[in-house]
């Protein structure tokens, strides 16, 4: 017994999110949250190789201590 071949998923009646949130904001309220969005991950970033750096000198110290 064969079963029917899956059937494309409708696209969904629920209004996209970003665009109602892009449409309540103003330019200018749109470019100060992309902006800060952009600062918070370029500081996610840093911090995330930092503390990479931060593993691997600790790592090579005990390494060389043993």
């Amino acid at each position: 017994m064969s079963t029917p071949p899956a059937q494309p998923s409708k696209p969904s009646n629920l209004p996209n999110l970003r665009r109602l949130f892009v449409e309540a904001r103003t330019e200018a309220e749109e470019s100060a949250y992309s902006r800060n969005a952009f600062y918070n991950l370029v500081i996610f970033m840093s911090s995330v190789a930092v503390y990479s750096l931060v593993a691997q000198r600790m790592s090579s110290a005990k390494t060389f201590a043993s």
